[in-house]
């Protein structure tokens, strides 16, 4: 069985998540192609966009969401994704045992005695009038339920109900928070059933070679080596220098370990670091401490690997793009950073009278 080392896997990753070369492929294309991007900051997905997408503009995201082609919702991990529409209509019925479990770890207590589809049932009712915000939700549950807690009957219900939050809420300067709808209103179309081994192969797509613990820390789902295991004989079959088994499509990138991968930067809660159990292929644990804490910060990559943060001030007119590199940057990787930074913040500061990149 094959071995495949660290940086075979990073160069495998940071090719499939078009960190390697950006892509010319459409917004709608890349966003299907990484199973959705991280939406709980509402830049994020736009950052994100950027750094994969050679041209990208923030009305390309924007209209995706305006026009329903894609949506932010809870998914993966029961966190905020922008996800394609049509992903959403499977990928979301496929989550469902994960969210039944976090309705039960969060606020089961709190709503014992409440049933839960009578609770999904007059969410569902209230939302079908309008759209409706989520304080102003938790208002109108709270009158049908007053003894339990509300926010618990509001979290129960996010976990429980599919529902999409609806733009400008979540686009580029908009808000965090904004209305609610039930995701197949707003859709004008149905779930979708499907098969939990779909789930496996677009995952593997966009972030093989990986392990089930990968799969499962990814999606928040269980016991999916008894999805795997039926399909075994359609995939290649690798080994990690720990010995760990890894599966990936045959057909899947995996480039020379050696191949350059040019510096980028990437957006706080990126999926990138989040959507493995092992995730030293990209990150090592002194840099873990350092990005975790526990929010995850926006990351610099050198070489493939994380090799720093960065944060963009605004004072006096100036913004400020700051790179907190780790360790010691040679002088090519410090140029090459400095120059992609500065794209950046072109992109996220255009109006600013003055903009500048400093290494603190």
């Amino acid at each position: 069985m094959p071995v495949l080392s660290r940086r075979a896997l990073n160069r495998a990753t940071v090719a499939r998540q078009f960190l390697l070369d950006r892509t010319d492929q459409p917004a709608l294309d890349v966003v299907r192609r990484l199973v959705g991007l991280q939406g709980q900051v509402p830049a994020a997905p736009y950052l994100g966009l950027w750094s994969r997408v050679a041209g990208f503009g923030r009305d390309d995201l924007t209209g995706l969401l305006l026009r329903r082609q894609v949506v932010r919702a809870t998914t993966v991990r029961g966190t905020l994704h922008v996800t394609a529409a049509a992903d959403y209509r499977w990928l979301r019925p496929l989550l469902q045992p994960l969210m039944a479990r976090l309705q039960r770890q969060f606020a089961g207590r709190a709503t014992a005695g409440v049933d839960p589809a009578d609770l999904v049932a007059h969410a569902a009712e209230l939302l079908a009038r309008e759209p409706l915000s989520r304080t102003r939700l938790r208002e109108l549950l709270a009158r049908r339920w007053p003894d339990h807690d509300r926010s618990a009957l509001l979290h129960s219900v996010q976990y429980l109900l599919p529902l999409v939050h609806l733009p400008p809420a979540g686009t580029w300067g908009g808000r965090v928070d904004g209305p609610c709808a039930l995701a197949q209103e707003w859709l004008a179309a149905p779930p979708v059933p499907a098969d939990p081994a779909v789930l496996v192969r677009r995952y593997l797509a966009a972030f093989g070679p990986a392990s089930v613990a990968d799969v499962q820390a990814w999606s928040g789902l269980t016991r999916l080596a008894e999805v795997v295991e039926p399909i075994r004989g359609e995939l290649r079959v690798f080994r990690d220098e720990q010995g760990r088994e890894l599966f990936d499509l045959p057909d899947a990138e995996r480039p020379d370990p050696d191949t350059p991968a040019p510096p980028r930067l990437l957006p706080e809660y990126d999926n990138l670091l989040l959507a493995y159990a092992d995730r030293t292929r990209v990150l090592g644990d002194v840099e873990r401490r350092r990005v975790l804490t526990p929010a995850v910060a926006a990351t610099v990559l050198v070489d493939g690997f994380v090799a720093g943060t960065w944060a963009v001030d605004r004072e006096d007119g100036t913004a400020t793009l700051r790179v907190r590199p780790f360790r010691s940057l040679g002088g090519a990787d410090r140029e090459a950073l400095a120059a992609e930074a500065g794209r950046l913040l072109n992109f996220v500061c255009p109006d600013q009278p003055e903009r500048t990149v400093r290494f603190d």
